[in-house]
């Protein structure tokens, strides 16, 4: 298989193999007009598996939704050809209107106008849990 190196863009790396799609879904890449590749379980000496998404433009990306997907990921700025910065990704604390409440008794399932907001209440398992309800994200 063949995927061409970019100019300016993007590229998240060390996605764990099988989250690549959500994170594609989640950061709305499906509405982008760019080249972008999504490489699922790419051979990996570190990991075993992993995913791989490289997007051919350059874009700004929701830090937010990488972590709460997958936190060991690393996303790498190209430039010209060339990588000017790799970034390292941390759980977020908090995500609004990212996921949504499962909850039907909640009050963000209820209310249009409120925003879904939920808190990192367990660092360690990445447990996130709504502000409202203190239902439980599930990934």
């Amino acid at each position: 298989m063949n995927i061409d190196s970019i100019y300016n863009g993007v590229v998240i790396d060390h996605i764990t193999a099988g989250r690549g799609m959500m994170l594609y879904e989640l950061l709305g890449f499906s509405k982008l007009d760019c080249s972008i590749a999504l490489i699922k379980n790419v051979s990996s000496k570190k990991m075993g598996k992993k995913d791989i998404i490289k997007i051919d433009a350059d874009i700004s990306l929701d830090f937010d939704v990488i972590g709460y997907v997958d936190p060991d990921a690393t996303v790498n700025i190209i430039k010209e050809g060339k990588l000017i910065e790799k970034k390292s990704i941390e759980k977020p604390e908090t995500l609004v209107n990212v996921i949504k409440c499962k909850n039907p008794r909640c009050i963000s399932s209820c209310e249009q106008e409120i925003d879904h907001i939920f808190k990192l209440t367990d660092k360690e398992n990445g447990v996130y849990r709504c502000i409202y309800c203190e239902t439980q994200a599930n990934k």
